[in-house]
């Protein structure tokens, strides 16, 4: 075998493990290797740019966008890769990270404002739901989020009354058009 072809072989073989980690790893485990207190690890940051560029250009499939919001406090743009939930011929995003997301401070300060990125860019609103709306909109999002998976402490065929439990903890955001 060529050295090239090993050294793509061995690439490849540690980037199918890597993202595999949601479904394989305890969710214990991933929260502490890549979330530890609820907060992202400079690596886990510099990815979660990295995949945020890459999907505002549309590489990754349409189910998952680049939001920006302008920094609350700096008023950069800031920009994270976040999947959308369709439930109703409703789109919602979700924070798997919770209150304290810096995305979901910075859509509050703004009063909504902000920017989709998907290969196109499209101005939108988005509307808080309240804790009583969100349950369903939450078993949505794990149906097709393997990476929030480890952050919520409710298996994926959970009944909804289990969702209902945790709503207050996680943020829900409808996708307004602006």
């Amino acid at each position: 075998m060529s050295p090239y072809l090993l050294a793509a072989a061995i690439i490849l073989g540690t980037l199918v493990v890597f993202f595999t980690l949601p479904w394989t790893l305890p969710r214990a485990q991933y929260r502490t290797l890549f979330y530890p207190g609820g907060r992202p690890r400079t690596f886990t940051r510099r990815l979660n740019s990295a995949q945020a560029w890459l999907t505002a250009r549309g590489i990754f499939p349409p189910l998952l966008v680049a939001l920006e919001t302008s920094g609350r406090r700096s008023g950069k743009p800031f920009l994270v890769q976040l999947v959308v939930a369709q439930v109703g011929g409703e789109r919602y995003l979700v924070s798997m990270l919770g209150e304290n997301a810096d995305w979901v401070r910075n859509a509050r300060a703004s009063a909504g404002a902000a920017v989709l990125r998907h290969r196109i860019t499209e101005n939108v609103k988005l509307v808080e739901m309240p804790a009583s709306e969100r349950a369903p909109i939450l078993k949505a999002y794990l149906q097709v989020a393997p990476g929030g998976r480890p952050h919520f402490d409710v298996s994926l065929d959970a009944p909804l009354a289990e969702f209902e439990k945790v709503a207050a903890r996680y943020p829900v955001f409808r996708i307004a058009p602006d």
